[in-house]
């Protein structure tokens, strides 16, 4: 018996590039750090809020790589010169990665209080009625 996937169901057609994305946003890992939310703002558009505080602007990059909305963040160790008797605020760097779907556009990216705000909206699709005449051979 073979596994049924999307890409050989016969009724569904063109779908291989939907299961590829699948397979990337499962491999982008579940780390925990830095932790977020994603929440509906409207019917057509999204915020993903991240909890970056200790970082800068500067520290920040966000980046849309084939449909996928990275963002990163790498802090400089500033703790050259200084003698900690405890360290529990680690400078450490992070990755997190969305797999955004066709339509979906990024907005502005805000940061505020210690949370990177980033706006997705997503386009209203239109509604095509398209009639395909038959030819007689």
């Amino acid at each position: 018996m073979s596994k049924l996937t999307l890409g050989s169901h016969p009724y569904l057609l063109g779908f291989e590039q939907l299961e590829r994305l699948l397979e990337r946003s499962a491999k982008s890992g579940n780390e925990g750090y830095p932790p977020f939310n994603i929440e509906q703002t409207s019917d057509h558009s999204y915020r993903i809020t991240l909890a970056v505080a200790g970082f800068m602007e500067e520290d920040l990059a966000i980046t849309l790589e084939d449909r996928q909305l990275v963002i990163r963040g790498r802090q400089g160790d500033d703790a050259e010169g200084r003698i900690f008797l405890h360290r529990g605020i680690a400078t450490r760097q992070f990755q997190r990665s969305f797999v955004l779907a066709e339509g979906v556009e990024v907005g502005e990216a805000v940061m505020e209080n210690g949370l990177l705000h980033v706006d997705l909206t997503r386009a209203e699709p239109e509604r095509v009625v398209q009639r395909i005449n038959i030819r007689s051979s």
